[in-house]
């Protein structure tokens, strides 16, 4: 029996569902990055980073590959990028919506009103 598509998109949202591997996708945006690299930008453990990243690679949404005895990781497709850049655009629509919502609480006109 095929899974339901809401199904499906709750797992995906539950792949990304970490930080790391948010950070990582967010990395990855900008083009293929070594391994080194991306440990060096997020700073935790290399085992933590290996763990997300396999985590990643097995939800086929990163890719690897072996160039001497450095492992470059790039993404899948380009859609994850048009995903990551959605997500932003919501959080940043989020956030104003709860700025404007603090001023109005605060007894302060909301930006771009005027009193």
């Amino acid at each position: 029996m095929p899974v339901p598509l809401y199904q499906a998109k709750a797992e995906l949202f539950k792949t990304l569902g970490h930080p790391v591997r948010i950070r990582v996708l967010e990395l990855l945006c900008e083009g293929p990055t070594p391994v080194r690299d991306l440990l060096a930008a997020i700073e935790v453990e290399a085992s933590n980073l290996s763990q997300q990243l396999a985590v990643l690679r097995r939800a086929g949404i990163v890719t690897a590959r072996r160039e001497g005895s450095t492992v470059v990781y790039e993404l899948a497709g380009g859609d994850v990028s048009d995903l990551m850049r959605a997500a932003r655009r919501i959080l940043t629509d989020l956030l104003a919506g709860q700025g404007e919502l603090l001023a109005e609480l605060k007894g302060e006109p909301a930006a771009g009103t005027t009193s």
